[in-house]
């Protein structure tokens, strides 16, 4: 019965090895593709963004993985900031990112924190209306002639009204699911204790935000930063932002086949973003995945 029991137990315990073996191999394996599409993806696009930037004319007519000959990269820069316009464009951004981002995240984790608390049929439907701005397109042609009704086209106000409107649905289905996470019992202590909604929402429930504010202030900004389609009909270059003034000097004739100059155009409009990504990169991850849980 005993070297039947052990002979029992050796072989649990080899089938218990294997599958560790396996499994250790499984994630070797996953590791390897997870790497090698980060560099097929990410890597590449971006060395090629790097070394286009600090080649001569010449040497950029064919964008390539090859290093220059010689780095002109801070030289390219400079020419861009000169020539480019790029101070002008980038205070026209920074005018139609920052109010737009703010006022979206305020009103957005207001609302959000209704429908994260109220379970009613109506407050359902009225919660199912706004994130349909998520996947529904706006009518630009009806934008823009709105615009022109109240005097806001071509300006940075009509811009603001129009990403709030646009992307406010995206930050109140981010921080819903993440105001769900949080105890109703912070609230209602902070009620007994007589405390106003107001006062509850901004000492209690808004600094617990934090995480899931980052991960919708990145996702925002990214889209606002680099809008092209919406500023190109609306401001009808009346003001300048920075994807705008790329796309107008590269049709003009002094980014004309200069590829060198618009990768340097390119790295300088996606820094600031690049930073914001970088300083928030923790708060933006657990924001995406605090906010997933429902």
């Amino acid at each position: 019965m005993s070297s039947a029991t052990y002979s029992e137990s050796g072989v649990k315990t080899n089938s218990l090895t294997v599958v560790r073996k396996k499994s250790k191999a499984g994630d070797i394996i996953h590791a390897v593709i997870v790497i090698l599409l980060m560099l097929v993806f990410l890597a590449v696009p971006f060395w090629i963004l790097i070394v286009t930037a600090g080649k001569t004319q010449a040497e950029a007519v064919v964008p390539s993985m090859a290093l220059p000959s010689k780095w002109h990269l801070i030289e390219n820069i400079q020419t861009v900031i000169v020539q480019g316009k790029v101070f002008p464009a980038l205070i026209g951004s920074l005018l139609v990112t920052v109010p737009s981002v703010c006022i979206c995240l305020l009103f957005g984790s207001m609302a959000a924190w209704i429908f994260g608390r109220r379970t009613s049929k109506g407050v359902s439907m009225l919660y199912a209306l706004f994130i349909s701005g998520v996947i529904l397109p706006p009518s630009v042609v009806t934008i823009m002639m709105l615009l022109k009704m109240i005097g806001l086209s071509g300006t940075a106000v009509g811009m603001n009204c129009v990403y709030i409107g646009i992307y406010l649905s995206v930050v109140i289905f981010f921080i819903t699911g993440f105001i769900r996470t949080i105890p109703p019992s912070l609230e209602e202590a902070a009620r007994i204790d007589g405390a106003s909604p107001m006062r509850i929402f901004f000492t209690i429930i808004f600094p617990l935000l934090a995480p899931t504010l980052a991960s919708s202030t990145i996702l925002v900004v990214l889209y606002i930063w680099n809008d092209i389609f919406y500023s190109l009909f609306i401001l009808s270059g009346k003001m300048s932002t920075l994807p705008l003034n790329l796309y107008n000097v590269a049709s003009a004739g002094l980014y004309l086949n200069n590829w060198h100059l618009i990768f340097a155009y390119i790295i300088l409009m996606t820094l600031p973003l690049l930073i914001i990504f970088v300083i928030g990169q923790r708060k933006i991850i657990s924001g995406i995945t605090g906010g997933a849980v429902k």
